[in-house]
């Protein structure tokens, strides 16, 4: 009996001591869970998956457009601002698409940000080298010294070779992206806009039941000193292909002498809405094409907003060109307000009527209202 007493203690004291030891141990060695287990990073394809179908009051009434935004990805915090004032101005009652276009490839980042801030499908492509770069026929040498003396003379990106490629993409290549082939419309957004106001009604399909080409909200002259010869070529075009000069055109929006020479009036392209079939039509891609084998892109600074403008003004009926003065808009130094009270109390609008522009002695808008005999906005004439 003794012997067995002690054994007993024994096998206590062991039996105490090893339950001790696993509850002071079992927070270092029990398993994982599930949850605290390191997950990879989603990537944009999760995401995307994930997003929930478009809800908008309006999603099912779209016309075939989509927004277009030329972007990088280190523009991705400016874009995003860009983004979310359209979404909550107009898109999310209507859910267009948009696409995203650049030189080189997207990251993840930045298509799983602009895919959660954007109502519609989101659509990402690469810009191919061959429409980003210099065609065969430029100098480059040329092209080299023409910006080192632009820079010398502080012209406004002077001296800059990716803006060139830029402008040229936008005058030439933008809208025939494969991408972009799938539309209709288009409205180009850039980094860093804002609306000022709301757009309850569709733009999109005040284009196409209008009849309308080309639309703007701000207007002024462009820098000669950026594009001296381009008058001189399109001149050269027009007289070489007199088909493509619409009847009752707007020539007397960019020319004072009837087309002999340029006031330097152009719609300012970083916002415009327009006709994708206009752009991919016979008569523009052959006025980019002249343009482009003269090389103003690159011996000059030639921009998309008036080569866009000129071409419209010549090629267009003036009546398929439109104003939208009800989309209050703001980039950089510029901004258009609506000039009526009312139209600003009545979309809710947060813009100073003080700083639109529209009737400033730089913008070419009111040249816009009198060559068309249109009635300037209530307001118009008011200084602060």
């Amino acid at each position: 009996m003794a012997i067995s007493a002690r054994y007993t203690r024994y096998l206590v004291v062991a039996v105490m001591g090893l339950t001790f030891f696993y509850f002071i141990t079992r927070s270092s060695f029990q398993l994982p869970s599930a949850a605290s287990l390191p997950r990879p990073k989603p990537s944009y394809e999760d995401f995307k998956s994930q997003k929930p179908q478009n809800t908008g009051v309006n999603s099912t009434e779209r016309v075939n457009a989509t927004f277009v935004t030329l972007a990088r990805n280190s523009d991705i915090w400016e874009i995003a601002k860009s983004i979310r004032t359209v979404e909550d101005r107009f898109n999310r009652n209507f859910n267009y698409d948009w696409v995203f276009l650049n030189d080189q490839e997207f990251d993840e980042d930045f298509k799983k940000l602009t895919t959660s801030l954007a109502s519609g499908t989101t659509h990402y492509g690469k810009i191919p080298t061959e429409h980003w770069s210099y065609p065969s026929w430029i100098d480059q040498n040329k092209a080299r010294e023409v910006r080192e003396d632009m820079g010398r003379r502080k012209i406004i990106y002077g001296d800059s070779e990716s803006y060139r490629h830029m402008c040229r993409y936008e005058s030439g290549f933008f809208f025939r992206h494969p991408l972009m082939m799938n539309y209709e419309y288009y409205w180009r957004v850039e980094p860093s806009v804002e609306l000022f106001c709301d757009v309850p009604t569709d733009p999109f399909l005040f284009m196409k039941q209008n009849n309308k080409k080309y639309s703007f909200v701000i207007s002024l002259y462009e820098y000669i000193d950026t594009i001296p010869t381009l008058w001189d070529s399109t001149k050269k075009f027009l007289q070489a292909h007199p088909e493509h000069i619409a009847d009752n055109n707007a020539v007397d929006f960019v020319s004072d002498d009837g087309g002999e020479t340029y006031n330097k009036c152009h719609f300012w392209s970083n916002f415009e809405i327009g006709s994708l079939e206009w752009l991919r039509s016979p008569a523009y891609i052959d006025y980019f094409s002249s343009l482009d084998q003269d090389g103003g892109f690159f011996y000059e600074r030639w921009g998309d907003a008036p080569v866009h403008s000129i071409a419209a003004a010549t090629m267009l009926k003036r009546d398929e060109i439109h104003f939208f003065n009800e989309i209050a808009y703001y980039h950089v130094p510029f901004t258009h307000c609506p000039s009526s009270e009312q139209t600003r109390l009545d979309l809710r609008c947060h813009c100073k009527p003080q700083e639109n522009f529209d009737w400033k002695d730089y913008s070419c808008t009111s040249r816009w209202f009198s060559v068309n005999n249109l009635q300037k906005p209530d307001g118009w004439d008011k200084k602060d």
